[in-house]
Parts: structure tokens; C-alpha cells; sequence
């Protein structure tokens, strides 16, 4: 017979929902890498995103859409790996769930089957709300994605904040409903009013956690590159930037250039 030992300090889909009872804001981060992972994990982040930002941070491109259902697998298994205490989600790619349920379920089965990640995260809400029932049928966690949602971004045609106007905010509030009514555990909200996320949170069970929307959802998202400084081009007036790693890498690296140009790396002490 076999014992299943769960982590008494592992972060669930449910304790998240116990969070949101008890008025406990979740913490959000993304993370594409093994090491990334660790880092953010050990620092005690509730959630990992796998996100497919990493078409931005690590491809160079200029939207998400690009990101290959393979290369996002490729990714969620190596954060994956170095992941032991956070809820790993990761982001389904631009065309692996859109207009086709059945396609939509085959590529969920297999990014959890490879990946080992703890959910999925889908961009959409009635549109969608076909390939999010029958994901979760199959038992797979889903967190929804509403406001400015990038998997759509040539339908927008910028990244301004969405549902100012409203007919699109009373879309929004109605998506967040059928997504809730649907089974999904959380919403992420990005890029909408801050009184508009704040009425979708308290109306809703589920926890919203928001990116761009204010402070009155129930956790918060931001993409871990901006965050720290890593990517300097990107500087929207949600983003609050905790370091400035890139300046501390390039000094970095110029004094290893310098010193190795100089003959001072390695010293006698740094060979053998």
C-alpha cells in the first residue's frame, strides 16, 4: 500500500481559497528557469508563473503570441524541478485552447503530464468558457485571465487599460462570473480600473489577483524581469521595481572582462 505524505507547506488551489476568507493577500510572481524558480520559491512567493511573458523576457519577441505550446512545456518543467513550496501555473500559448475544445483539453493533458505543474491559466471568458469546462473535466485546475488579456492584442491594437468604457466593464464583470461559475479557482485581472477590480473581487468567492488593477483584489502579479530590473524598456505605472539587477550584472561583467584583458583573472590562487 502506498502513503501519499503531502507538504504541510505546500500551496494548494484550496488554500488559496482560504486565503481570500481570511483577507490574506497572495503573492504572484513569474519564472521561467530552474534557478529563477528556486530563487523565487525560497523567497517565499505563493505563486509561480510559468508564464508565456517568455515570449517578451526570453525570446525577444514583441507579443506573446510566437511561444510554442513545446518551448512553454520546455520551460514549465525546468521551473518545475526547482519548485517545493509555491502553486505552479502555467500559462496555456496562443492557439492551444481557442475555438477548439477538443485541441484545448490535448494540449492541457499533455502540458500537465509533462510539465508536473499544479494548473492551468487560460486569457478569455465566454469566448472560451467551452475549452475551460471541458479542461476542467478532466480534473485540471484552471486560473481565468480577463482586462487586457496580450494572446489578444492584435483584436486591441494597444495595451491600454481595458473596461473604462461601460459596456466592455459590464462584459468584464459578467466573464468573471461564468469563468467562477465554471469551476475556476482564481482570476488574474490585468490592466483595468482600480474600482472596477476592487467590485469584481468582493462579488466574487474566488480570489482575483490583479496586475494593473489596483489595490483592492486579492493578491497581486507582476512579471519577475520588470520587477527586479532585469528588463529596462518596460515601465507602466503599475510596475513597482524592486532592483536594478541589470546594472548590477553589467558591472559584473565588465570587471570580468577587464580582468581577464588584464591578466588578472585567474590569480594563482584560482588555478591548480
Amino acid at each position: 500500500m502506498s502513503v501519499h505524505n503531502e507538504n504541510p507547506r505546500r500551496v494548494t488551489t484550496q488554500r488559496l481559497l482560504e486565503m481570500k476568507k481570511r483577507g490574506e493577500k497572495i503573492s504572484m510572481l513569474t519564472a521561467y528557469d530552474y534557478t529563477m524558480g528556486t530563487i523565487v520559491d525560497n523567497a517565499g512567493v505563493d505563486v509561480i508563473l510559468v508564464g508565456d511573458s517568455a515570449s517578451n523576457v526570453m525570446c525577444g519577441n514583441t507579443t506573446t503570441l510566437p511561444i510554442t505550446l513545446d518551448q512553454m512545456i520546455f520551460l514549465a518543467k525546468s521551473v518545475v524541478r526547482g519548485v517545493k513550496r509555491a502553486l505552479v501555473v502555467v500559462d496555456m500559448p496562443f492557439g492551444s485552447y481557442q475555438g477548439n475544445s477538443k485541441e484545448a483539453i490535448m494540449s492541457a493533458i499533455r502540458i500537465m503530464k509533462e510539465t508536473h505543474g499544479d494548473c492551468l491559466k487560460l486569457e478569455g471568458g465566454e469566448e472560451i468558457l467551452e475549452s475551460v469546462k471541458r479542461i476542467l473535466s478532466a480534473g485540471i485546475p484552471v486560473m481565468g485571465h480577463l482586462g487586457l488579456m496580450p494572446q489578444s492584442i492584435n483584436k486591441y491594437g494597444s495595451y491600454t487599460v481595458r473596461a473604462q468604457e461601460e459596456v466592455e466593464a459590464e462584459k468584464l464583470i459578467r466573464d468573471a462570473h461564468l469563468l467562477e461559475d465554471a469551476g475556476c479557482f482564481a482570476i488574474v485581472l490585468e490592466k483595468v480600473p482600480a474600482k472596477l477590480a476592487t467590485q469584481i473581487a468582493s462579488e466574487l468567492t474566488i480570489p482575483v489577483i490583479g496586475i494593473g488593477a489596483g489595490g483592492g483584489v486579492d493578491g497581486q502579479v507582476l512579471v519577475l524581469h520588470d520587477m527586479i530590473g532585469l528588463n529596462q524598456d518596460f515601465s507602466p505605472r503599475f510596475l513597482r521595481r524592486y532592483a536594478d539587477v541589470q546594472s548590477i550584472m553589467n558591472d559584473a561583467i565588465g570587471n570580468y572582462v577587464e580582468d581577464v584583458k588584464s591578466g588578472d583573472f585567474p590569480n594563482e590562487k584560482e588555478q591548480y
